[in-house]
């Protein structure tokens, strides 16, 4: 099975295989606050481990960051 993981092209000989399986195979960083995209929609945390694969597939995984404004803009 081949699915695209952020960007690049990766063969899975195991099937099925769910998100959650993909998420250790890929040593993800942080995974306890990645959020996981699947062809184009966000996964549920708590569907990651129910929620299988398909050949052909695009999972991206992302992490969203706050941040502040540069005050050096309002002076």
């Amino acid at each position: 099975m081949k699915i695209n993981i952020n960007g690049d092209l990766k063969e899975i000989i195991k099937a099925p295989f769910s998100i959650g399986e993909l998420i250790e195979l890929q040593n993800v960083e942080s995974p306890d606050i990645v959020s996981v995209q699947l062809n184009g929609g966000f996964v549920e945390r708590g569907s990651f481990k129910s929620t299988f694969l398909n050949d052909g597939d695009s999972v991206d995984f992302l992490y969203f960051m706050g941040g502040g404004a540069d005050e050096r803009i309002y002076d």
